[in-house]
């Protein structure tokens, strides 16, 4: 296997492989050029989004500034929306399904780490190079969900269809569709019922 396919795939991987670190070179840069950009430069903005995250649905963008590793390997559906300082660490597949919100300052984090120090400390090739023993888990958040402000999720974690996430929660595990959310370690609150429809706050009409 390649260290492209042993990622992907959740193995242990280098991250300093030289087609890794091309990819993620590229990604950075694209990054980049999109913060460097104006909101109202929107077709500028589409043209680097084409090559940074090929596979973004019709109606999604992000505010800015945004940080994608690969971005190649992220998948957004139709009408997605990501306030300032969205991050996602694409290292294993990330995929967002229609309809989904992210406020202010979250971040997608696929890679995991070993807990032992040993195990995780920087050590070097025999070219004198360094690497780590490092692995990732892939992230699904389906349909209609709103993350709300510093929500982290972490690699392994599927969120379920149309969840709140509450904001500076942490989302360690899976959490099951139509519900809020939220805590560090992310948990369920309640459900989401209809007695949650803005139409019966009648102060806000």
């Amino acid at each position: 296997m390649t260290e492209t396919e042993k990622m992907l795939a959740g193995k242990i991987y280098a991250p300093s492989d030289e087609e890794l670190t091309k990819n993620r070179v590229q990604a950075h840069k694209l990054s980049k050029d999109f913060n460097d950009t104006y909101e109202d430069e929107e077709e500028k903005r589409a043209e680097i989004l084409k090559k940074l995250v090929p596979n973004l649905g019709k109606d999604s963008g992000f505010m800015g500034p945004i940080i994608f590793d690969y971005g190649i390997y992220t998948t957004i559906g139709e009408r997605c929306f990501a306030n300032f300082n969205f991050t996602v660490l694409d290292c294993c597949p990330v995929n967002i399904g229609n309809d989904v919100f992210f406020g202010p300052n979250c971040t997608i984090a696929t890679p995991i780490h070993p807990l032992l120090n040993e195990e995780r400390k920087l050590r070097y090739k025999e070219d004198g190079t360094l690497y780590d023993l490092e692995y990732a888990a892939p992230i699904t958040i389906e349909d209609g969900c709103w993350l709300a402000s510093g929500v982290t999720v972490c690699g392994g974690v599927t969120i379920g269809k149309g969840c709140v996430i509450g904001a500076n929660s942490v989302v360690t595990r899976d959490i099951p569709a139509g519900v809020f959310a939220a805590g560090n370690p992310c948990r369920v609150i309640r459900e989401i019922t209809e007695q949650d429809s803005i139409y019966l706050k009648k102060d806000l009409f």
